[in-house]
């Protein structure tokens, strides 16, 4: 099978970079699979997971908080506010940071605040549904 090179790429760092066979990633506008020389694409990404392809044909699943994507034919880069492999979730810190999250949706005292726990919540959440697809 044909491969093309996968950027991840974080404000912090550059999380994966290497050939992979395909990509699936949840967009805002639903489940997107990109394979090599697919055609020019650009599009906004919501929390949700990212399954990778590698050239070898092993599967990686990671979560991803929220970013872009760029694809052009042999290229494709992905824009990450923050990413993480699922065999590296801290199940019981996300679970935590869960229970957190939810106090601060409870508790807070102005939109701002609303809408930062429940973007909290949102990562603490699809942490929890990627570590849990690894299986």
């Amino acid at each position: 099978m044909s491969t093309f090179t996968l950027q991840i790429i974080t404000p912090e760092k550059i999380f994966f970079e290497g050939e992979v066979q395909r990509v699936i990633i949840r967009t805002t506008e639903g489940d997107v699979g990109i394979l090599a020389k697919h055609e020019r694409y650009v599009a906004a990404l919501p929390s949700g997971p990212v399954k990778v392809i590698l050239s070898d044909g092993t599967e990686k699943l990671a979560a991803l908080s929220g970013g872009a994507v760029k694809v052009s034919p042999d290229r494709t880069a992905i824009l990450a506010n923050a990413v993480e492999w699922a065999e590296d979730i801290d199940v019981d810190w996300a679970k935590r940071s869960e229970e957190d999250a939810r106090r601060r949706v409870e508790n807070s005292k102005n939109q701002q605040d609303l809408k930062y726990a429940e973007m909290k919540l949102q990562r603490a959440l699809n942490r929890l549904r990627v570590s849990s697809m690894k299986d």
